[in-house]
């Protein structure tokens, strides 16, 4: 949900349509200045949390923020941009901040693994009593992107001195283009029995249910409506209906237009398919 007009409209945007949780910036997603979050903001946002009982809140992490980058100045900014990002999720009591693992750009996979970790670590070295937590987000490994292997995200949580503070996000679209296929349900059970070998499906808190504009392996990511895709309505009816999942927050991140009524109707696919 879009913040424009102040975090807590997005809690506004949210009601119309009828949503249980929603995700968020906590800042402009181009910019990597943060505007401060006012003391009347945040009362208006925790007020309109409590009366539209719309939660768990999720926030994702800028776009313009690589922790794998082998350049030092782009690294640094990074760093520096996610323990901003954290703060402001303590701010508006919001538990999880989605984040890229980021590009090698070239630099090869371990070297981006290492910076991750080094990145992960300095921040949670300068937020000692931070409580949100990062969740790693699956990526369709598009270009130089790490995150596509499940075992990707193994080691970054086994490398970062308190991993406690670490969770994953689990993308439908990115996770059916790396390679996941999880639309059978003798697949969908075997993807997510490896998720937990490797893994652990306690570190499992966030979902974004996006449909794929391409089928699997192809490592493209590009979202769909629910339904319209590679996914398909059998792929989510897998996930939507295994009970190890319930109470997860489950977000769209699928293409939509200012009256959101793509939302509305993406939001009424996926209920259907509840049994």
């Amino acid at each position: 949900m879009s913040i424009g007009g102040g975090v807590d409209a997005a809690l506004d945007r949210g009601e119309e349509i009828g949503c249980d949780t929603i995700q968020i910036f906590t800042k402009n997603n181009n910019q990597w200045r943060a505007s401060p979050l006012t003391d009347d903001t945040v009362q208006r946002y925790h007020r309109r949390q409590r009366e539209t009982g719309i939660g768990p809140v999720v926030a994702h992490a800028a776009y313009l923020l690589n922790l794998a980058s082998p350049k030092d100045d782009l690294w640094q900014k990074s760093v520096d941009a996610l323990v901003v990002e954290l703060e402001r999720c303590d701010v508006l009591a919001i538990p999880y901040l989605v984040v890229h693992p980021g590009s090698h750009t070239g630099s090869g996979e371990a070297s981006g693994l290492s910076r991750i970790v080094n990145g992960l670590n300095g921040t949670h070295h300068r937020l000692p009593d931070a409580r949100a937590k990062v969740a790693l987000e699956i990526t369709a490994g598009q270009g130089d992107h790490l995150g596509y292997r499940f075992e990707h995200l193994a080691e970054i949580i086994r490398r970062v001195e308190v991993s406690d503070r670490l969770a994953v996000c689990f993308d439908t679209c990115h996770a059916l283009a790396a390679g996941y296929d999880f639309r059978s349900p003798e697949g969908c059970a075997r993807v997510f029995r490896e998720f937990d070998d490797v893994v652990g499906l306690d570190r499992l808190t966030v979902f974004h249910l996006n449909d794929s504009r391409y089928d699997v392996g192809t490592r493209r990511d590009r979202h769909e409506h629910i339904g319209d895709g590679f996914v398909g309505l059998a792929g989510f009816r897998n996930i939507l209906n295994d009970s190890r999942f319930e109470g997860i927050p489950m977000l769209l991140e699928t293409p939509k237009s200012k009256d959101m009524h793509e939302d509305a109707d993406n939001l009424t696919r996926l209920r259907a398919l509840i049994e």
